[in-house]
């Protein structure tokens, strides 16, 4: 009876060792290293491509050495590698467990940049849609949140060498956060909800001033009113857009001949 229950232990500590043979044979290797030499491992295997490895190794030397300048680096460098990775859920993580630890960390200006970067990225199309003006099915919310980050960084840190690139990033969000707002309107226009596609002009008009989509939005709320038979609003509306384009293709004979519909969508 002894020997078959020190077999049964042997068995379960065996399947113990091969279920986290990965983990044990790195532990077992690194054992004699010193934290200099974990970090710069772990960063060549990081530089390399190799995000699991790297990210095991700064792992175990969080373990060993969980204070110190090397520790702090090691939760920026497992971000950046689950950043790449394509893993944002553990970056974002990784990235809010260091601001929680280090808020006055030198390096906290980098922490807000790759926090934009994560958020920026989830849609890993979005690059494509800001070069075809296309953002009717990108998230807001995301645009909103990295662009927070973004100015996070710009307001606190205006001196960092990631702030030039971070506000050059902030004036893309605002044309896509204006662009999702004026597809938005142009849904409504389309389909006759006239009241709704002005409130979505309007916003677009008050709020993203500095985008491609303010004179699209004026020409779309003169037509607008017009189908709400409010011929005042939109003639108002329509010396608005002459004032501020006075060389719109909307103002144009041809395109007042079509306006019956919005013939650009």
């Amino acid at each position: 009876m002894k020997k078959f229950l020190l077999m049964a232990g042997l068995a379960v500590a065996l399947s113990a060792c091969s279920s986290t043979g990965t983990v044990d044979k790195d532990a077992q290797i690194t054992q004699s290293w010193s934290v200099e030499r974990l970090y710069a491992e772990a960063h060549d295997e990081l530089n390399s491509n190799n995000y699991n490895r790297a990210i095991k190794l700064y792992e175990i030397l969080q373990s060993r050495y969980p204070y110190g300048r090397f520790a702090q680096q090691a939760q920026l460098d497992t971000a950046y590698a689950y950043y790449k990775d394509d893993e944002p859920e553990k970056a974002l993580a990784a990235i809010e467990r260091f601001e929680r630890m280090h808020p006055q960390h030198p390096n906290m200006d980098y922490a807000l940049y790759l926090k934009a970067l994560v958020l920026l990225n989830e849609d890993k199309s979005f690059v494509n849609k800001l070069a075809a003006q296309d953002w009717s099915d990108r998230d807001p919310k995301a645009n909103r949140e990295s662009y927070a980050a973004f100015a996070e960084l710009v307001q606190r840190y205006p001196d960092s060498k990631y702030a030039a690139d971070a506000a050059e990033h902030m004036q893309k969000l605002v044309d896509a956060l204006g662009g999702n707002e004026m597809a938005v309107a142009r849904y409504y226009m389309n389909r006759g909800a006239y009241l709704a596609a002005i409130n979505r002009a309007q916003s677009v008009v008050q709020h993203y001033q500095n985008t491609p989509f303010v004179e699209e939005a004026l020409a779309m709320t003169v037509v607008a009113y017009q189908h709400l038979d409010k011929p005042q609003l939109s003639e108002d509306t329509q010396r608005v857009l002459a004032q501020n384009f006075p060389n719109s293709p909307y103002l144009q004979k041809p395109w007042q001949a079509k306006k019956s519909a919005w013939w650009r969508y």
